[in-house]
């Protein structure tokens, strides 16, 4: 089964990595997920450490380009196949070092590519 990290998970549900959380559950995906708060959504536990996860086959990005920077190194040792650019986190030069490593950066919304069914 294909695992998802949700990076910048939040317990608020008026944001979008909280539905993300709770659609990719629906949808039966295997989630973690990575915030700056401990928490819970949808039965996922939202943590705070940078855990080596073995299994990430996508991640999807809920931080901004400012951000990002510290989570390059980590997101790249995960492997994952991909990683989705959700609006707002669009990082070119982040784009560069993931080509570099035959990951896909992906620029898309996770939550219209599960409604549609192309996740």
């Amino acid at each position: 089964m294909k695992k998802t990290l949700v990076i910048g998970a939040s317990t608020n549900p008026n944001r979008y990595s909280y539905l993300a959380i709770e659609r990719l559950r629906k949808h039966q995906i295997d989630v973690v997920a990575l915030g700056l708060r401990l928490g819970t959504v949808a039965g996922v536990t939202i943590s705070s450490e940078k855990a080596p996860y073995t299994d990430i086959d996508t991640v999807t990005l809920y931080i901004g380009p400012k951000r990002q920077p510290e989570y390059y190194d980590y997101v790249i040792s995960l492997k994952p196949k991909r990683v989705i650019f959700n609006p707002g986190t669009e990082n070119p030069q982040f784009y560069k070092l993931l080509q570099e490593q035959n990951i896909l950066a992906e620029v898309a919304c996770t939550l219209v590519l599960l409604g549609t069914n192309q996740y």
